[in-house]
C-alpha cells in the first residue's frame, strides 16, 4: 500500500467517524438538481508526504496524472485564467462565454509586483528566490487576493504555497481553504507534488516534503457511498515517478515530460457528482 493510500484512508475514516455534518445549515454549494450539497467535515487536516520516498498518487482508484499536470501548468506556467488554454473541462462550470474564470488562479500568478530587484510576478519571484535566496523564509505565493475576489468566478481553493529550503531539500506547504476529499484531494496532492519536483530540478535542489494543510476537508453526502467503497479496496505499491532530467527552464516543461511507471490502481468510480 502506498503512503498516499494510507493517508487518504485514515483521513476519510476520521471524517466519517468524527466529522461534523452540515445538515440543517444553509450551504452555498448545490447539486445539479438544485438541492443543497451537504457535507461531513473535519477542520484543520494536515497531511505530510515525503516526495523523496515515493510519488503520492492514489492506487485505490485512478487519478488522472496527465490532466492534473496540465492544470497546474495552466496556473503556474501559462498563468492563464481561460479554459481554452486548458486540456480538460473541469473549469467549464465557472467560465463565462469567452472562457474566462475572471481574476482567479493563473491571472493572479501573472500579475507583476515591484521588488528591490525589479518587477516580478509570483512565479518568477519564487524561481528567483529559490536560485538566489534559497534560505529566505519569504518564498510564498498567494492567489487569495481580497481586492479581486468580486471579479473571480470561483474563490481559490488551493490558494497558497510556502517554500522552505533545508540543506539541499526543497519543502513546501500547500494551504487550502476547502477540499472536496473524493473529487479533488489526491488531484491537488499530485499537482503540487509535480510542481515541487519541477521547482527543485530547475533550482538545483532535491525534492523534500509536501505538507497539505486543509482548513475544511469534507465529504459530500452523495459521495459517502463512493468513499466507503474506496477505503475497503485493495491498494497497491506506489508507481515510479519520472521527469525529463534535461529540462532546466521552468517554462520548458510539458505534460509529456512526466510519466508514471507501473501505475497499478483500482477501477475508476463512475457517477461521481460534482457540487457547484
Amino acid at each position: 500500500m502506498s503512503l498516499a493510500d494510507q493517508i487518504f484512508i485514515n483521513m476519510c475514516k476520521e471524517i466519517l467517524e468524527t466529522g461534523t455534518s452540515s445538515e440543517g445549515q444553509a450551504v452555498r454549494a448545490r447539486w445539479e438538481d438544485g438541492s443543497m450539497a451537504h457535507t461531513i467535515k473535519k477542520f484543520g487536516v494536515v497531511n505530510r508526504y515525503d516526495l523523496a520516498k515515493e510519488f503520492p498518487i492514489l492506487t485505490l482508484r485512478r487519478t488522472n496524472f496527465e490532466k492534473a499536470i496540465d492544470e497546474v501548468l495552466w496556473i503556474w506556467q501559462k498563468k492563464s485564467n481561460n479554459i481554452h488554454d486548458l486540456g480538460s473541462r473541469i473549469w467549464d462550470n465557472w467560465a463565462d462565454e469567452d472562457g474566462s474564470i475572471g481574476k482567479a488562479y493563473g491571472y493572479q500568478m501573472g500579475v507583476k509586483h515591484p521588488y528591490p530587484e525589479g518587477m516580478f510576478d509570483q512565479v518568477d519571484r519564487v524561481l528567483y528566490d529559490l536560485k538566489n535566496n534559497p534560505y529566505s523564509r519569504r518564498i510564498i505565493s498567494n492567489i487569495y487576493v481580497h481586492s479581486d475576489l468580486s471579479e473571480m468566478n470561483l474563490y481559490p481553493c488551493a490558494y497558497s504555497m510556502t517554500f522552505n529550503v533545508t540543506g539541499k531539500k526543497l519543502n513546501g506547504i500547500l494551504n487550502q481553504r476547502s477540499n472536496d476529499v473524493l473529487a479533488a484531494n489526491n488531484w491537488n496532492v499530485v499537482q503540487y507534488a509535480v510542481l515541487m519536483h519541477m521547482l527543485a530540478q530547475v533550482s538545483d535542489l532535491e525534492v523534500g516534503e509536501l505538507l497539505h494543510v486543509i482548513a475544511d476537508a469534507h465529504i459530500y453526502d452523495r459521495h459517502i457511498k463512493h468513499v466507503e467503497t474506496l477505503i475497503e479496496r485493495q491498494a497497491y505499491d506506489p508507481p515510479i515517478f519520472r521527469m525529463n532530467p534535461n529540462v532546466k527552464d521552468f517554462y520548458d516543461f510539458k505534460v509529456e515530460d512526466f510519466e508514471l511507471l507501473d501505475y497499478k490502481r483500482g477501477k475508476q468510480i463512475k457517477g461521481i457528482e460534482i457540487a457547484i
